[in-house]
């Protein structure tokens, strides 16, 4: 069995990752950039396989305990009136809104707090070169510190340095032409428990969302190719934001105010990362690092969840790690792949550009809210056919050590 290895990122992926694989004996470093652990972030849900993987960490109950309180999701229109609404209490299965829904922040970091016990984290550092090598992969710090680990598990962001270094100009980007921003605002005594998505004719749209914390979560969405506006500094991205939304109506004015002193937007030009492979000799990728399937696909939690858990169960069946590095991407490639299949026109079917495109989506929307559609619309937001089979990891969990 492979025993030192290296994460770099303590992201969900990363955090699941080091969990599973302390557990099972591993001597298990995470390296992250930040020079602290990072709360924070918009809402996530985890469906299916990946609360079933929750729930064998033991920690399904508290993530439902830690859930935003989103009861539903509603469109509505200038007046701030329902257009249609889909309520998780109704429906067969997951709608738009999950029974779980938890901010990213409040996620990891219950994740995190697991995983501490099983892995030594190491804050503000990063790794700037692997040296891949027959016996071990040789890793240089930026602090100049070097060490040799068995695995190094890339679990870093879409955008992610390692992976560049590492797989260099092999991802090929799969661009969505839809351009979002997260933040917190402020909560008023009108913000209820739904998240409420509001359309703007030109292929706008803002969203607010309950968390758990006293504040809303805002989204702000402008369809449309802007590729270049992803290395845009924090002040033309506001700048952008303002401009596009001055005029969009509904509560407009309330989220650009608190833009102005919002000090964590987080803003990103959608795309997917198509890797031709994810991992080469004793260094692999997971989560959105290796897959990125974007908000899009409404499966990014579960998908960073389950990924790790799989990566973990196979280099625990055996001690040939490029062998397990394999059969993680031949148990896994089909579940990321249905989950990238999100059709690009979605996002423009979502994002109308007139009043009357608008009226047309709310009418589609209404009619699969009734009762008649739901188990469809269930489907639709929740069905996964693809999810990769656990039990082949049972008896490595059986005995994994604590």
């Amino acid at each position: 069995m492979a025993r030192r290895i290296l994460i770099t990122g303590a992201s969900i992926a990363g955090t699941t990752a080091a969990w599973w694989l302390g557990r099972a004996g591993f001597d298990v470093t995470v390296v992250e950039r930040a020079p602290a652990f990072r709360d924070g972030g918009q809402n996530v849900d985890v469906r299916g396989i990946g609360r079933r993987i929750l729930r064998e960490m033991g920690l399904e109950r508290a993530a439902l305990d830690r859930g935003t309180g989103e009861e539903g999701t509603a469109w509505v229109d200038a007046a701030g009136r329902p257009r249609a609404r889909f309520m998780t209490g109704e429906m067969e299965g997951d709608g738009p809104t999950a029974e779980m829904e938890i901010l990213r922040g409040d996620l990891a970091r219950l994740l995190f707090a697991a995983a501490r016990p099983h892995a030594a984290f190491r804050f503000g550092d990063v790794v700037e070169r692997i040296d891949d090598g027959a016996e071990a992969a040789t890793v240089t710090f930026a602090d100049g510190q070097t060490a040799a680990y068995d695995a190094v598990v890339v679990a870093e962001g879409v955008g992610s340095a390692t992976r560049e270094r590492v797989f260099p100009g092999e991802n090929d980007p799969r661009w969505m032409d839809l351009t979002i921003a997260y933040f917190t605002v402020p909560r008023t005594p009108d913000d209820d428990r739904l998240w409420r998505w509001y359309n703007a004719p030109g292929g706008r749209s803002l969203s607010l969302r309950p968390d758990p914390h006293g504040t809303t979560r805002a989204m702000l969405s402008v369809h449309g190719p802007l590729a270049e506006a992803q290395g845009w500094d924090r002040d033309r991205q506001k700048a952008f934001l303002r401009e596009r939304f001055r005029d969009a109506g509904w509560q407009a004015p309330r989220v650009l105010a608190a833009l102005d002193a919002a000090d964590d937007v987080y803003f990103d030009v959608l795309r997917q990362v198509r890797m031709p492979r994810w991992s080469r000799g004793r260094v692999a990728l997971t989560g959105d690092a290796a897959w990125c399937v974007t908000p899009l696909a409404g499966i990014g939690a579960t998908l960073a969840i389950t990924g790790a858990r799989v990566l973990a169960g196979e280099l625990a069946r055996t001690g040939d790690v490029p062998a397990a590095f394999t059969a993680y991407e031949r148990a896994m490639r089909p579940m990321v792949e249905e989950a990238q299949g999100v059709p690009k026109i979605a996002p423009r079917l979502m994002h109308p550009r007139t009043q009357a495109g608008i009226r047309v989506l709310h009418a589609v929307l209404r009619t699969a809210s009734r009762p008649a559609f739901r188990r469809v619309a269930g489907r639709l937001f929740g069905g996964r056919s693809a999810e990769p089979d656990l039990s082949r990891y049972e008896d490595a969990r059986d005995h994994v050590t604590v």
